[in-house]
């Protein structure tokens, strides 16, 4: 019994016809005139209410539906989800969906509401946007069908518990991919930047056409052929790029819902993707306590593979970072002078200077580029109009904060090092185009 009467529903149609009646038949009472009429009504209403059960759950077809999900989900970005919906009874039908989305996401009031005619169906589409990586798993879809009398509400729980892992963002890898191919890089931001020189990797010599760089003509082989021939360098090819990774506790601090780490981890698989395209060799490793998470730089095809399946498992360990034992691996494992670009954060100058000393001592056998982040929360912070004295006072501190950020860069940059300081959503394309730069620079 309890298994039949689980799936009906009445609804607020049925409620108010109830309680009118109800207050009819008080009524009556002062006056006897309405007791007939109110309860032929009554039995009206309870006429429907049979007949309204026989539509759904004793005539033939029922509302089906099912989830279409991708394989897996991109951290960060908004993932499109699919509902499919069919309508197989013989009479339309209004339909509320109740989809059972993974509790990380917190959505509480999620409700779908549509008409469908007999034999139809619609798609509907939703997006959610995950901040933490790892398994999530969808529930059933619970559809809600009303028939055109709409006293009661049939549920159907379709679909299978479905399990997904979302993984660092390779949406926004798949988008920067699309911009590069298309030419439209600069639409993100991504800057042109003038090619100072070569890296002087020779690869041909060919006939001049107008826009060859004149310093480039062959006098030699002019001399041989009667016509203006040059040499055609390309860019140096193979060089080792490495994504370091600080997962140390400063790395947890959330912006936007997502963490420090997890901005990195996104930028890191952008950027070897990226120096996979120009012909390098893309590697990463991540470090706090100790190094792990090492994937050694190759050109391979499956590299992207293994660095994605790397970033998957990578997380916060809330230990203070030691590069001391950084620089030892370094100095250690990489032989071949490499473009090294760390992720990590300071927020003074004293947390600075402390590991100072290891990072001047990795420059100096290989290209580093110190990577960090601005407080965005606190520059807003800082540009409200203060109003009180106390508000004066606290953004006196937060622009000493962000002053102390500057400083930071001075002092890396005073010893020689390349840094980055950015937003954290700005984070992927400045790094491009940090990355581009130094390509066209030939430092490396």
């Amino acid at each position: 019994m309890k298994r039949l009467f689980r799936p009906i529903y009445l609804q607020k149609r049925f409620f108010i016809i109830l309680t009118t009646l109800i207050v009819g038949f008080v009524i009556s009472y002062m006056v006897p005139n309405l007791y007939g009429a109110l309860k032929l009504l009554f039995f009206v209403l309870v006429l429907l209410l049979i007949v309204d059960i026989i539509l759904l759950f004793a005539s033939k077809g029922k509302v089906e539906g099912h989830r279409i999900l991708s394989d897996k989900l991109s951290n960060g970005d908004e993932n499109p989800i699919q509902l499919r919906l069919m309508n197989g009874y013989l009479f339309p039908v209004k339909i509320k969906v109740i989809d059972e989305i993974p509790f990380q996401f917190q959505k509480r009031d999620f409700l779908l509401e549509t008409k469908l005619p007999s034999g139809g169906e619609k798609m509907f589409h939703y997006q959610l946007r995950p901040t933490e990586r790892g398994v999530y798993s969808f529930g059933s879809l619970n559809i809600f069908s009303v028939s055109p009398i709409g006293f009661l509400a049939r549920k159907h729980a379709v679909g299978q518990s479905q399990e997904v892992p979302v993984y660092p963002s390779f949406l926004q890898l798949q988008k920067y991919d699309l911009l590069a191919f298309t030419n439209r890089l600069h639409e993100y931001g991504l800057k042109k930047i003038r090619r100072i020189g070569h890296t002087m990797e020779f690869e041909q010599i060919k006939d001049y056409v107008l826009g060859d760089d004149i310093r480039n003509i062959n006098w030699k082989a002019t001399a041989k052929r009667g016509q203006l021939m040059v040499n055609q360098y390309q860019d140096e090819k193979s060089q080792p790029i490495y994504s370091v990774i600080d997962k140390g506790r400063v790395m947890k601090m959330p912006f936007n819902g997502l963490s420090l780490l997890d901005y990195a981890i996104n930028a890191t698989l952008v950027i070897s993707n990226i120096a996979l395209k120009k012909q390098d060799k893309a590697g990463m490793f991540s470090f706090s306590d100790k190094i792990e998470n090492r994937v050694v730089a190759e050109r391979r095809s499956s590299q992207m593979n293994l660095i994605l399946e790397t970033l998957y498992n990578l997380e916060t360990n809330f230990i203070e970072s030691d590069f001391s034992r950084l620089y030892v691996d370094v100095k250690r494992n990489l032989n071949q002078r490499s473009l090294l670009l760390l992720y990590t954060n300071f927020e003074t100058m004293d947390a600075l200077h402390r590991q100072l000393p290891y990072l001047v001592a990795m420059a100096k056998q290989h290209l580093l580029v110190v990577i960090f982040f601005e407080n965005t929360e606190l520059n807003e912070f800082a540009h409200k109009k203060a109003e009180t004295v106390h508000q004066i006072f606290e953004q006196t501190i937060a622009e000493k904060f962000i002053y102390e950020k500057k400083l930071i860069v001075n002092e890396l940059r005073k010893h020689g090092i390349q840094t980055i300081l950015t937003k954290p959503e700005d984070l992927t394309v400045n790094t491009i185009n940090k990355y581009l730069e130094i390509k066209a620079r030939g430092l490396i």
